[in-house]
């Protein structure tokens, strides 16, 4: 048996809609029923009462605006058109005055029609005077009509100059978001960002994903400019939390156009640590990316900006990392050597933590990382050894800093010929579970120098091999490589 289809589907509204013409109901009469009944904003009731889709709405709004005189012309399509329907609640858009117009003349209908008391509690104070005044500068008017009154004098005229004053007071006045929603999206965001260090990267993803999605929609409403820029500062942080994870799980593209997106939010905020921690999280994906040059410029351009905490130390970090990958031993030096006075230099506490920090263990693990690629063995194990010291007296392990000291400590045992130490070093790494196998990891597991062992170890070296192929093909970005795409294997 099939079930009854749900109160507002298309074969409800169908119905309605014929049933009501049938009667010899207007088009008005069917918007005001279908959205009584089935609780439409007005401007989707009115195009439900004429049986469109969206897209042929948004085609019909795109006529009506080249058509009339004096109209500004109106770009819609079906994406638009929804956003238009659904404002002022998530996720939508604002109808401007023009689209208004054209929505009003494609329907039939006057602006006023489109609007109800939550999208006028939103509009600005110049689109409300204009819906106020005697020469509907948002209508279309309509041939034959009576000529405008006479504009405002004397009394009257000083009396309409203060109420305009005090609608604008009002509109400014008003915030959609408040100081203690601010803090706790600050506290969410801190909170995703520690937990990015030790939890499954995917479902992080998406609770981060929907986080944004939330202040996004608070900076498409009304706030004070302070406010704004909090706001913005939190889209920053999450923006370059989602690039961060992006390359994580080996899509570097799209974590180069959150990097983006974090610096605008960064830019709009004007906040300085922001700014440096957007570029660490761009150098860091220009890195993986094979842009060291790209990667350098980031890290020194985040340096500029002097910030507080621990990004200093990781920018200096990631520009030795650069530097040692391109062979430049004197100037991957020079700016390992500055993660030292970095950290000595510093000149308060990191604001989000987490990912957005650099613990000394970080800083080793780098380190032991430019050595390793500089030929220096001994340095690279000495620096290993001291980030597993420091790590192991954290709170919080990273696995993922954790699994490169590990392939780094192997590494420089693979340097001395010593394969059962490096086999001992990547226990700890070959155990990780499928979902922590992240991009980096899998790389530095590539560079592993496997096949220079001597033909005495060749059966070490085969099982070695085929322990890191069975972990790079199970690994977190093959399983979300091979999902169905809404974040679930």
């Amino acid at each position: 048996m099939n079930a009854l289809p749900k109160p507002g589907s298309k074969a409800d509204r169908d119905a309605l809609r014929r049933e009501m013409a049938a009667a010899g109901c207007t088009a008005a009469d069917i918007a005001v029923e279908m959205r009584t009944r089935f609780r439409m904003r007005p401007r989707e009731a009115w195009r439900h009462a004429h049986g469109w889709t969206l897209q042929e709405a948004a085609d019909h709004f795109t006529q009506a605006s080249s058509e009339g005189p004096g109209r500004q012309f109106v770009a819609a399509d079906a994406s638009l058109a929804g956003k238009w329907e659904k404002w002022p609640g998530p996720s939508s858009r604002r109808p401007t005055g023009p689209v208004l117009v054209a929505m009003s003349a494609a329907f039939g209908c006057q602006v006023d029609d489109l609007l109800d008391l939550e999208d006028r509690r939103e509009l600005s104070p110049s689109d409300l005077l204009a819906l106020k005044s005697p020469e509907r500068e948002l209508s279309p008017t309509p041939s034959g009509s009576a000529p405008a009154p006479p504009a405002p004098t004397g009394r009257e005229l000083v009396r309409l100059a203060a109420d305009e004053s005090a609608m604008w007071a009002r509109w400014a006045e008003a915030s959609n978001v408040g100081d203690i929603a601010l803090e706790q999206i600050l506290a969410d965001t801190r909170a995703l960002a520690s937990d990015y260090l030790t939890s499954d990267p995917v479902p992080l993803f998406l609770r981060t994903r929907t986080l944004r999605d939330r202040v996004f929609a608070l900076l498409e409403g009304q706030q004070y400019p302070r406010q704004s820029a909090d706001l913005y500062q939190a889209a920053g942080y999450l923006c370059g939390l989602l690039a961060w994870m992006s390359s994580d799980l080996g899509h570097l593209r799209d974590a180069d156009t959150q990097g983006r997106t974090a610096w605008l939010c960064a830019e709009l905020s004007g906040h300085n640590d922001l700014r440096a921690w957007v570029l660490s999280t761009r150098s860091k994906v220009a890195f993986w990316d094979g842009r060291m040059r790209d990667a350098i410029n980031y890290a020194r351009h985040g340096a500029t900006y002097r910030p507080s905490g621990t990004v200093t130390v990781l920018l200096a970090c990631q520009e030795a990392d650069a530097w040692s990958q391109l062979g430049a031993n004197d100037e991957a030096l020079s700016a390992l050597a500055r993660t030292h006075d970095a950290r000595d230099a510093m000149s308060g506490e990191d604001q989000i933590g987490g990912i957005f920090a650099c613990a000394p263990a970080r800083q080793e693990n780098y380190a032991a990382a430019v050595y390793l690629r500089l030929g220096r063995s001994a340095d690279a194990l000495s620096s290993a050894v001291r980030a597993t010291a420091l790590l192991s007296s954290q709170p919080v392990r990273a696995y993922g800093t954790e699994a490169q000291i590990h392939i780094s400590e192997a590494a420089a045992h693979l340097d001395a010929g010593e394969i059962e130490g490096a086999i001992e070093a990547l226990a700890p790494v070959l155990a990780l579970p499928p979902d922590q196998r992240l991009a980096p990891v899998i790389q530095r597991l590539g560079e592993l120098p496997i096949t220079s062992l001597r033909p005495s170890e060749s059966g070490h070296a085969a099982t070695l091999r085929a322990a890191v192929e069975d972990f790079c093909l199970d690994s977190a970005p093959r399983h979300l490589a091979l999902s169905s795409g809404d974040g679930r294997p």
